[in-house]
């Protein structure tokens, strides 16, 4: 009996009108249409042209960047838009970035167990923990709540949301017209959560999601997010520079999930990949030149500086970090803070140079060169056990993505490294997996409504 080949899974990711800080200002990028629902379709149906697990949605609840002047700095809220989406597509998966830190966990349930169902089962949640002071001034919150306690609720969260999707069991819903009966109460259950961060009593105003529960995603790289990843997560978005620091990160991951009796297929890790495509590497490296070009050195040191938690206004370009604060003292992103000023020391940087590093792909990983040469790259960290995937994340939009689907897409079929067809329906499908049985059908469940 042949065993089935391993085959790597993509993710688009849609980052306002591209995932360089400068794509507005690029030639080739529609920036008018950031508000504009044919934009976003188009995005779509491209990305399941080239038959993407999914298209992956990013999201702030605060203005990006230091000044609405010079960045693209709005977007659209993501389960609204991918609401939208499900509309105009037919099987790639719909994932939406929605924080635990200012969210409830009724309302976000309530509000993924509808997209899955107006999609037929391709609904993904990115579960963040909120990072930013700005997010929390929008909340009536003086101060943005420690790291620690924002993956406490984190943990909690997620496990009320997917005690209210198991809710409903999936047979619960009768539909008995003659017998005027809807729904069988003994299989519409109360979750009755009293926890440190929430109380919800339940159930869940919606029925059973189509995939039983949205696949879960996480996107941290800290070891508390890796602990939270290895005990809850599906899909794990991560950032990397070099394939021996992805290596070892996918070792330790997959490993923790013994932990909590889990296999290695049950979590796929995709880290973020941010490829200029040209003819020839040369000229892949002058469309990156160009959209360097277009940064205003205040925005870059900005960005620079909100990675690293410190203000770098007053230092040399030219010259090297000051000395930062341990990784202990940072009650942002610990990951994000971690990969940059790793970066900075493994290579050397200067301030300007590292400016440029995170203006395009903000840390991740950064791959020029042709169709050729981006598939070489990803084959390699694929078949060296760095990842299951990626996450595609094009510089400006739309052509960075309609060249990926173009030009790479098909080399990575022809190396067999890809699907040609969609197979399945579902976004656990597309992953490869299993759609989990309500926690409520056991004999154990707790009492119905």
């Amino acid at each position: 009996m042949s065993v089935k080949a391993r085959q790597m899974h993509l993710g688009a990711f849609l980052f306002g009108v591209g995932h360089h800080v400068a794509a507005w200002r690029y030639p080739d990028t529609e920036a008018h249409g950031i508000m504009d629902p044919a934009f976003y379709e188009r995005f779509a149906q491209t990305a399941e042209r080239g038959k993407f697990d999914m298209l992956f949605l990013a999201d702030s609840l605060a203005l990006l960047g230091s000044s609405p002047s010079h960045t693209a700095s709005v977007r659209p809220e993501p389960i609204t838009l991918l609401s939208y989406l499900a509309g105009v597509t037919e099987r790639i998966g719909l994932a939406a970035t929605v924080s635990t830190t200012y969210h409830e966990p009724y309302n976000l349930a309530r509000e993924f167990a509808t997209l899955d169902h107006l999609s037929g089962g391709r609904a993904a949640w990115n579960v963040v923990t909120s990072s930013r002071n700005e997010e929390a001034a929008n909340f009536s919150k003086e101060k943005h709540p420690d790291h620690a306690v924002r993956y406490e609720r984190a943990r909690e969260f997620i496990q009320v949301a997917t005690s209210l999707w198991d809710s409903w069991e999936d047979d619960a819903i009768l539909f008995d017209r003659q017998n005027g009966q809807f729904a069988n109460p003994d299989k519409v259950h109360r979750i009755d959560h009293l926890g440190e961060h929430f109380r919800v009593r339940g159930p869940l105003n919606a029925p059973r999601p189509p995939q039983g529960r949205p696949v879960i995603i996480q996107a941290s790289s800290s070891e508390t997010g890796q602990q939270l990843a290895a005990e809850t997560a599906e899909v794990i978005f991560t950032a990397w520079q070099t394939l021996e620091e992805a290596q070892l990160f996918y070792r330790n991951v997959k490993s923790l999930l013994v932990k909590y009796g889990r296999t290695a297929d049950e979590l796929k890790i995709m880290p973020g990949i941010f490829p200029v495509i040209g003819a020839t590497e040369a000229e892949a490296r002058e469309k990156e030149q160009l959209l360097q070009q277009l940064v205003l050195p205040s925005v870059g040191l900005s960005m620079l500086s909100g990675s690293l938690n410190v203000d770098l206004r007053d230092y040399p370009l030219d010259g090297p970090l000051p000395e930062l604060p341990e990784l202990e003292a940072i009650n942002g992103g610990k990951s994000r803070f971690k990969l940059v000023s790793d970066m900075a020391k493994r290579d050397g940087l200067t301030i300007r140079q590292l400016i440029y590093r995170v203006t395009g792909a903000r840390g991740h990983r950064t791959i020029y060169g042709t169709p050729v040469q981006v598939a070489d790259q990803l084959e390699l960290w694929f078949n060296e056990r760095a990842s299951d995937g990626f996450n595609i994340m094009p510089p400006y939009l739309p052509g960075g993505l309609g060249e990926f689907v173009e030009l790479v897409i098909p080399e990575l079929q022809n190396r067999g490294l890809f699907r040609t067809e969609y197979t399945g329906t579902t976004l656990r499908d597309h992953l490869g997996l299993k759609r989990p049985a309500s926690k409520f059908s056991r004999p154990s469940a707790s009492s119905s409504i």
